[in-house]
């Protein structure tokens, strides 16, 4: 979730806009970048409770100790709530989960470089106010009212309205974390078959990466439970988008689907204006409830379309959103796959080939199915492991085509080293911790803060 708002304030007079404001996205294949976003828990070492905005060991005194390698705040109210580095930033999530939203880079090596920078700069500031860092898709130990707010507008007005649209809204904002991997589109034909490709497949992401088996320090029944919640977070902004795969499919017609989403918000001067549950449509003839007479700006388009949480969200990019947060190599792991897949023509065209005659039901069948059975799910006579080794051989070959080098290696796919060991082995993540759990362990939790710790 963003910092707050920076975009132009250009008023929206013609429809066109909205549409033209994703169109801006199309680029030339040499000007496709990379970018990667992943989010991990905060807690502290001796107590392995949630860490605060305030205090000497809080989220706050952390973002201070950042700015010592060149993060710039940013404030809010007086507090800093997210950090920026040229095209990086630092956000907090609601329940003072740290991302990190990566510059768009050229290649997996940069990323992966990236990732790793940014892996000593927080361990080092950790280490000095005796906290720890994980990545897991949903916490594995505490209640949600252990959880601390942090102090973004944002989040007050969402806090307030996800209980009036489903059950686990609040546990999205306060208790998950995920990784997603931003790319880009030539034309729109390119987009629509990216998104048709990404969203089918994201299933497949779900169960390499499906790392939430726990909740308040018990199985919980699912190998991602993360990616469970999205199902009953609201129905008006989740889901499958069985438009994606229609005729006609194109950027006017996710402008269409984006405007049926009901609003959370307008930002004006610093604060952030509850209109939750009213329409962008009334918003731009001038008749929205909580801003009578006003109509909407470019970056208010801009910041309504960061409120829609499909597996696949366009913006002037795609951002693939299936896979809980884990491992540092898993990270790598997830750009990879989707740079394979996507930024080579012929492994686009094995991905399409593969998917394109899945039904809708298909789909939701896999949507549903994967948080809970993972690798082991069966669909069309074989399971999701086999169906994800040959996702990632697709992909495996895109790379080697795309043959970007470094000084160690030939090509970027040895990136995908650890989704393969993954796959070949036939479960997800998810079950080696619940393994652990039942031998090592000895059904305690606790010492996932330990081995899985960054």
């Amino acid at each position: 979730m963003a910092a707050p708002p920076a975009g132009t304030s250009e008023p929206i007079t013609d429809y066109r806009q909205l549409i033209e404001h994703l169109e801006e996205g199309c680029k030339p294949r040499d000007a496709w970048r990379i970018g990667t976003e992943h989010e991990k828990f905060v807690f502290k070492l001796d107590t392995l409770e949630p860490v605060p905005y305030g205090g000497e060991w809080g989220i706050g005194r952390f973002l201070d100790g950042l700015t010592r390698f060149g993060w710039q705040p940013v404030m809010e109210k007086g507090d800093a709530i997210a950090l920026t580095l040229d095209d990086c930033n630092i956000s907090l999530e609601p329940g003072g989960q740290l991302e990190l939203s990566g510059a768009p880079l050229e290649n997996l090596h940069q990323t992966c470089d990236e990732v790793h920078t940014h892996l000593a700069q927080v361990k080092e500031v950790a280490g000095e106010l005796g906290v720890g860092l994980m990545g897991a898709g949903f916490i594995p130990k505490w209640k949600r009212e252990d959880i601390p707010w942090m102090p973004k507008g944002r989040y007050k007005i969402m806090r307030d309205y996800m209980p009036k649209k489903g059950t686990l809204g609040l546990d999205m904002m306060l208790r998950s974390c995920t990784v997603q991997v931003n790319l880009d589109f030539g034309t729109e034909a390119d987009m629509v078959e990216k998104f048709r490709v990404s969203l089918a497949l994201q299933p497949v992401a779900t169960a390499l990466f499906a790392n939430s088996p726990f909740t308040e320090g018990k199985p919980n029944g699912w190998h991602s439970f993360r990616s469970h919640i999205w199902e009953d977070t609201d129905p008006d902004r989740c889901g499958i988008l069985p438009f994606v795969f229609e005729d006609g499919m194109g950027f006017e017609r996710y402008v269409e689907y984006a405007l049926d989403v009901p609003m959370y918000f307008v930002y004006r001067g610093g604060d952030y204006v509850d209109v939750s549950g009213q329409s962008f449509r009334d918003f731009l003839d001038g008749k929205l409830p909580g801003r009578p007479g006003e109509t909407p700006t470019i970056s208010d388009w801009a910041d309504h379309l960061t409120t829609v949480f499909p597996e696949v969200r366009l913006k002037k990019y795609l951002e693939m959103r299936g896979a809980d947060s884990g491992p540092w190599d898993r990270l790598c792991g997830l750009s990879a796959m989707w740079t394979g897949l996507l930024y080579d023509a012929d492994s686009q065209r094995a991905a399409w080939d593969l998917v394109k005659d899945w039904t809708i039901e298909e789909h939701h069948f896999l949507r549903q199915a994967s948080p809970k059975t993972g690798l082991r799910t069966e669909f069309r006579g074989r399971t999701m492991a086999a169906l994800a080794a040959e996702v990632l051989g697709i992909a495996d070959a895109g790379l080697k085509r795309r043959g970007v080098p470094d000084k160690t290696w030939d090509d970027e796919s040895g990136f995908l080293d650890p989704l393969h060991e993954i796959a070949d082995r036939g479960y997800s993540p998810a079950e080696s911790l619940l393994q652990r759990y039942e031998n090592a362990w000895e059904r305690d939790v606790d010492p996932i803060y330990v081995e899985d710790a960054y």
